[in-house]
């Protein structure tokens, strides 16, 4: 199976997609990765040439899965135009995915947002779109919830390689927010989970046999469940 997913920003697939993607190289899929944007407005620590930065330590971080394909998209400009729409068309094309991991569209950032619509627009029913938790969860209802507990420290040292965006901060976020999405499946307290939402279309309504195992519930709950009936 080939899989594309597309971040926003450099960093975004390591924060918000990378346990998911982790699970399919395990299981031995094709994984293809994508940036919309040069990173050029995230000037947290005053770097000098700051796309270049960013590129490098994007591809530092996931050059072990695959090599990022840069659109070079004006950070913090993303909109929905025919020019952007076409561009990243032909790339997706290119590929052929069988599914695409990418921002939702209720998301915090309005380049994740209009990538959210752009991706809806530039895939139409070829293959089907699932949309990433949002920063926190705020806003984001899951249909899905993958278990990345095996991958969260490798997770976690790809975003530490964003040493230009002060990435601690996004470290302690993205570990509070997968072990929440753990905790709401009863799974046990050391899990991490990352949620995910499919926006059913035709033909692809029921896309469950594309996703990795879901987390695995308490044994505690299961047993106490059973003596409430």
């Amino acid at each position: 199976m080939k899989v594309l997913a597309i971040g926003a920003h450099p960093d975004d697939i390591e924060i918000f997609m990378l346990g998911l993607i982790l699970c399919y190289k395990d299981q031995g899929h094709q994984i293809h990765l994508a940036i919309a944007t040069d990173g050029a407005s995230g000037d947290v620590l005053g770097y000098s040439n700051l796309t270049n930065v960013r590129k490098n330590e994007a591809q530092k971080a996931l050059n072990f899965i695959a090599d990022p394909f840069f659109f070079n998209f004006p950070d913090g400009e993303l909109i929905v135009s025919r020019d952007v729409v076409g561009k990243i068309k032909e790339y997706t094309q290119s590929i052929s995915p069988d599914i695409i991991l990418t921002h939702a569209p209720e998301d915090y950032h309005p380049d994740h947002r209009a990538l959210s619509y752009i991706m809806k627009q530039a895939v139409g029913f070829k293959c089907p779109i699932i949309y990433a938790d949002t920063l926190m969860g705020i806003n984001f209802i899951p249909d899905f919830y993958i278990d990345i507990t095996l991958h969260f420290d490798q997770k976690a040292r790809a975003i530490l390689k964003h040493e230009s965006q002060n990435p601690s901060k996004f470290l302690e976020a993205t570990k509070l927010l997968n072990r929440f999405r753990s905790a709401q499946c009863n799974a046990p307290t050391e899990n991490y989970a990352e949620a995910y939402r499919h926006e059913k279309t035709f033909p692809f309504a029921d896309i469950r046999e594309l996703l990795p195992s879901s987390p695995g519930i308490n044994s505690f709950y299961k047993s106490s469940s059973k003596s409430m009936v």
